[in-house]
C-alpha cells in the first residue's frame, strides 16, 4: 500500500517557531506558479522533509543555502548542492552536515572524517575509506564504527578483530572471515557468535563444537554435522537435540 501524502499543517512554523508567510520569502515567484507550497514544499519550513521537497524539485537553488543558520537547511542542501561547493562544510558543527558532505565528497577528500568526534560520520567515513584508511579505523573506540569497519574489510584482514572486545563486531568477524580461520572462533565466550560458527564450518569440523555448552549451537551441528557424528547426540541433556539427531539417523 502507497504511503499516504504528509497532511499539510494548518500553520507551518519557520525554524524560530514563527508562522511562515509566502510573501516575505524570495521565492514568492515559485510559489505563484505552485512550484513551492508552505506546510509541504517549504525552504523556511523548520521541518527537514518540508525543505528536502523543495530542494528536490529545485536543486539549483541549493549552493545558496550551504551557509543558512538552521543546520537542517544546510543538511539537506548540502544533498544537492554542487560537490565542488562541499569542502568547506567539512568542518560544519552539526554532525548531521558533516555526514552529509563524507557521503559526497570524493573519498580522498573525507580521510580526516574517521577522526570526526561524532559516531555517525565516522560510519559514513568508514563506508567511504578504503585500504589503509579503512584498516586504520578499526581501532575506533565505538563499536558501531568497527562494525561498518568489519563489514567491509577484505575477509583475509578480519583475524585482527577475532578477540573485539564487542560481541556483535565479532558476530560479523565469524560472518566473512575465511572458512580457513573459522576456528579461531570455535570457543568464542559469546554463544550468538558461536552459532554463526556452527552455521558456516563444514560438516566434517563441526565436531569440535558438539559438546558447546549453548543448546543453540548444539542443536546447529545435529542438523549440520556427517551422519557419522550423531550418534553422541542421542544422550545430549537437552531433548530437542535429542530429537534433531534421533530424526536424523531414522532419515538416513
Amino acid at each position: 500500500m502507497a504511503a499516504e501524502p504528509e497532511r499539510i499543517s494548518d500553520d507551518p512554523l519557520d525554524w524560530r517557531g514563527r508562522p511562515i508567510r509566502c510573501r516575505e520569502c524570495s521565492h514568492v515567484a515559485l510559489n505563484l506558479e505552485g512550484l513551492c507550497r508552505k506546510g509541504s514544499a517549504c525552504v523556511r519550513d523548520r521541518r527537514a522533509k518540508r525543505v528536502d521537497l523543495f530542494f528536490r524539485g529545485h536543486p539549483h537553488l541549493a549552493d545558496a543555502y550551504l551557509d543558512h543558520v538552521y543546520f537542517e537547511v544546510r543538511a539537506r542542501a548540502a544533498r544537492y548542492a554542487s560537490v565542488l561547493r562541499l569542502p568547506p562544510l567539512l568542518d560544519d558543527p552539526e554532525p548531521e552536515v558533516r555526514a552529509t558532505v563524507a557521503s559526497r565528497l570524493p573519498a580522498s577528500r573525507i580521510a580526516r572524517l574517521a577522526h570526526d568526534p561524532e559516531p555517525r560520520v565516522r560510519i559514513v567515513a568508514a563506508n567511504r575509506l578504503e585500504g589503509a584508511a579503512l584498516l586504520a579505523m578499526y581501532s575506533d573506540p565505538d563499536y558501531l564504527v568497527r562494525i561498518h569497519v568489519v563489514r567491509r574489510l577484505s575477509p583475509d584482514l578480519l583475524t585482527i578483530a577475532v578477540h573485539d572486545e564487542d560481541p556483535e563486531v565479532r558476530r560479523w568477524v565469524a560472518r566473512r572471515i575465511p572458512l580457513e580461520r573459522l576456528h579461531l572462533l570455535v570457543k568464542d565466550p559469546e554463544p550468538l557468535v558461536r552459532l554463526v560458527v556452527a552455521e558456516r564450518l563444514p560438516e566434517d569440523r563441526l565436531a569440535a563444537m558438539s559438546k558447546d555448552e549453548d543448546l543453540r549451537v548444539r542443536f546447529t551441528v545435529a542438523e549440520r554435522c556427517s551422519v557419522e557424528l550423531l550418534p553422541s547426540f542421542l544422550d545430549d541433556e537437552d531433548e530437542l537435540v535429542r530429537a534433531c539427531a534421533q530424526a536424523r539417523l531414522e532419515g538416513d
